[in-house]
């Protein structure tokens, strides 16, 4: 697991790693067992300080270090002009085909509402907390428009561009999740104003960040919480799974975050639909 870290992990140029191997170490002397390397797992976390990696045990138990508080409230889809339209984007986890029922109920939501006499769109990500971002970009791909939308950027500075085309959420252009009979837009590239709060995270920031740079686009609320860093899946022994941080999150334009994403316009929670609907609309 120490040379998993080492190799992969976006820390790996600025760790001391011979300290961080006599630490970890001395925290699972004596271990006979898989359960007996939790501290040192802890121990870990804690020092590569990335605020994103975790552990999950094979009882779904999870071991992780973060000193990034995430605060989530509930939202409700509000009352709207009848040429502005609302997509609200939520946090998604399950299997395949629940994405892709996922997917489809988001670009239901584009549908029923689309008209000739929609001139933008309001994508609301509020507490949108992460998840599998692929479901999400395909879903509200036919706002967010076809093309690269951003990219992993990894500590070597090997790139990989996420984007959507025809219905499906694409990583350096293979498919990853899918809609079939995908919807388009009536009028294409619309304004879009992206609703943002401190309960976007991971995967809410993805989709945040997918929006920086798409023309007629302006974001507004508060600053996002920051885990905009990208976690790749290591399976291990005995049905346990590392979950580790070894890459940044980019914009279209390559801009690297890893920290949180400032909306281009401070909003409260009470002016934020109409400050969105404002600039639509002017």
């Amino acid at each position: 697991m120490l040379t998993i870290m080492e190799n992969n992990s976006i820390n790996k140029h600025t760790i001391d790693w011979p300290a961080f191997r006599e630490k970890v170490i001395a925290r699972v002397s004596g271990a006979r067992t898989i359960e007996d390397t939790y501290p040192g797992i802890s121990e870990a976390l804690k020092m590569l300080g990335d605020n994103h990696s975790f552990f999950i045990k094979p009882d779904g138990g999870t071991i992780y270090y973060s000193t990034i508080h995430c605060t989530r409230q509930a939202t409700s889809k509000p009352a709207l002009p009848a040429n502005v339209g609302y997509v609200k984007v939520n946090a998604f986890s399950g299997t395949e085909a629940e994405g892709t029922a996922f997917s489809k109920e988001i670009q239901e939501q584009i549908k029923s509402q689309d008209n000739a006499n929609i001139v933008g769109w309001i994508v609301d990500l509020r507490s949108n907390g992460g998840g599998n971002m692929w479901p999400m970009l395909a879903g509200i791909g036919p706002v967010l428009g076809e093309g690269i939308s951003g990219y992993f950027i990894d500590a070597d500075d090997v790139e990989t561009g996420w984007g959507y085309k025809d219905g499906a959420a694409l990583s350096a252009g293979m498919l990853v999740a899918n809609v079939t009979d995908p919807y388009e837009l009536i009028v294409p590239s619309p304004r879009v104003a992206v609703l943002l709060d401190n309960g976007v995270a991971s995967s809410g920031e993805v989709m945040a960040i997918s929006f920086i740079g798409r023309a007629n686009t302006r974001s507004f609320g508060s600053p996002t919480c920051g885990l905009s860093t990208s976690n790749s899946m290591f399976t291990l022994d005995g049905g346990h799974t590392l979950y580790l941080t070894t890459g940044y999150l980019a914009d279209r334009n390559k801009n690297k975050y890893g920290i949180p994403i400032v909306p281009d316009q401070s909003s409260t929670n009470q002016s934020i639909i109409q400050d969105a609907i404002d600039w639509i609309q002017n």
